[in-house]
């Protein structure tokens, strides 16, 4: 049994990973009795990617058709980077089954112009022989912040062979997805549940800045800045982000399942 009376912690990942990049919180608090579910989001790990067109919206469908074929009503919802993009697309479609939320990594504005074409052009260029694997190796080591790239090199080795094996279709489909995803300021303002949003000082792809947006529109959202962590807290400050989620899961245990996201 759960210490909440059983309410699961569903944790999406980053892009290109899967759900082996939560492997630390998922072994650490599976350990403190919490239900887990770190799920592959499709075209990763073990889901096939199918033949729908990108969207976010189709991932938050699966999730949600994910947790209906185990009985589950609502969740601990944590996603990283594109994870947290799927979560707030889930906030959207599907309301009422969050207790509590928790985004690494992301920001709730839509891209801008420029950043939603350079996100189609690397989709572009992920589809093409000639181009994949330049574009593999000169931006994968960005995801992890310069402390991690310095004192971890093992790190970035195992995030530039996991990045080369990932099927070039789905980071495409992914990246085409995230680059039309709406604003989602005013799915977060109505979002009244225990929230943390998540950034790494080292981010150089979402900023503190953004990070503190996303917060402020969360009526209980609170903003944890990681020291030395870039893009993937997960994977660079693993106990931290354990210790967080297990808080936010106390949090979520206090609050009455008539209130806030327990509808």
């Amino acid at each position: 049994m759960s210490p909440s009376g059983g309410t699961p912690i569903v944790l999406l990942h980053a892009l290109p990973l899967d759900s082996s990049m939560w492997r630390a919180q998922t072994q650490a608090l599976t350990a403190r009795g919490h239900t887990v579910l770190a799920l592959d989001q499709r075209g990763f790990g073990q889901e096939p990617l199918g033949s729908s067109p990108p969207s976010l919206d189709v991932v938050a469908d699966d999730l949600a058709a994910a947790l209906d074929r185990r009985g589950i009503g609502h969740v601990v919802l944590a996603g990283c980077s594109m994870g947290g993009y799927a979560a707030m697309a889930f906030l959207r479609r599907h309301p009422g089954r969050v207790r509590a939320l928790a985004l690494l990594s992301a920001r709730a504005t839509a891209d801008s112009p420029e950043a939603a074409s350079r996100r189609r052009a690397f989709a572009d260029g992920m589809e093409g022989d000639a181009t994949r694997d330049r574009l593999v190796e000169a931006t994968t080591p960005a995801l992890l912040g310069a402390t991690s790239r310095g004192r971890h090199p093992t790190m970035l080795a195992g995030l530039l062979a996991t990045a080369r094996t990932a099927g070039p279709e789905a980071v495409a489909w992914a990246q085409r997805a995230i680059a039309s995803r709406p604003d989602s300021l005013e799915v977060l303002r109505a979002t009244d549940v225990p929230a943390l949003v998540v950034v790494g000082d080292e981010d150089e792809l979402v900023s503190v800045a953004e990070g503190r947006a996303a917060a402020e529109a969360l009526p209980r959202g609170t903003l944890v800045v990681l020291p030395g962590a870039g893009h993937l807290p997960p994977l660079e400050a693993p106990g931290p982000t354990t210790e967080l989620l297990a808080a936010l899961h106390e949090d979520a245990a206090a609050v009455p399942r008539t209130a806030g996201g327990g509808r």
